[in-house]
């Protein structure tokens, strides 16, 4: 779905990110005290991530849509409610600000999911579209040829907001001592994020 050098790069990164996520969360679930201890505040950010870069890659080399796309937006829907209560157990603020991160990686990838076929309307528009709606078995078929450009101001909006996630992390990366391959995990998510955002609606 993506054109080449992109897709290799895209992937790399996201299979970065998800090793990472998933080897963090399952060093925390070794570590707990007991088997049945739920999910830890930490726990649950890097199953959320370890399960946005599988979806990822598969966004990056798959076009889809169906009821599964529908079921990874509810996923990561509450992923983003169950991220809120975590603020009242954060006191650092940048602690806080690392929250915020997170639910706009989240929101950007539910936008980027329910908003695909606009973000992708001129790439899979004409013979493209009625290739794929057939393929798919007619689910690209309601596909318009152009992004209307209220899409395209929200997409933008988004871009800027993970450019911004990107910033923060790759500070965090360079400002602080530990957890480092924590922060660049999530620098990587973030910059990925935004790089995916745009090549999809350009």
């Amino acid at each position: 779905m993506i054109g080449s050098p992109w897709d290799f790069i895209l992937t790399i990164a996201f299979l970065f990110t998800a090793v990472v996520c998933l080897r963090v969360l399952v060093q925390h679930r070794i570590a707990s005290r007991s088997r049945y201890e739920g999910l830890t505040d930490m726990g649950l950010i890097h199953l959320n991530h370890g399960l946005m870069s599988i979806a990822m890659i598969v966004m990056v080399w798959v076009y889809v849509i169906d009821a599964v796309t529908w079921a990874q937006v509810a996923l990561f829907g509450v992923f983003t409610l169950s991220l809120f209560p975590l603020f009242g157990r954060t006191k650092p603020l940048a602690g806080k600000v690392d929250l915020v991160s997170h639910i706009v990686m989240d929101a950007a990838m539910i936008w980027m999911l329910a908003a695909m076929p606009l973000l992708m309307a001129g790439f899979m528009g004409g013979e493209s579209s009625s290739a794929h709606a057939s393929h798919h078995g007619g689910g690209a078929g309601a596909m318009i040829s152009a992004t209307p450009v209220w899409a395209d101001v929200v997409n933008v909006v988004f871009i800027v907001a993970s450019g911004a996630a990107t910033l923060w992390w790759l500070c965090r990366f360079l400002g602080v001592r530990g957890h480092r391959l924590h922060s660049l995990c999530h620098t990587v998510m973030a910059a990925g994020m935004g790089v995916m955002l745009f090549l999809m609606n350009v």
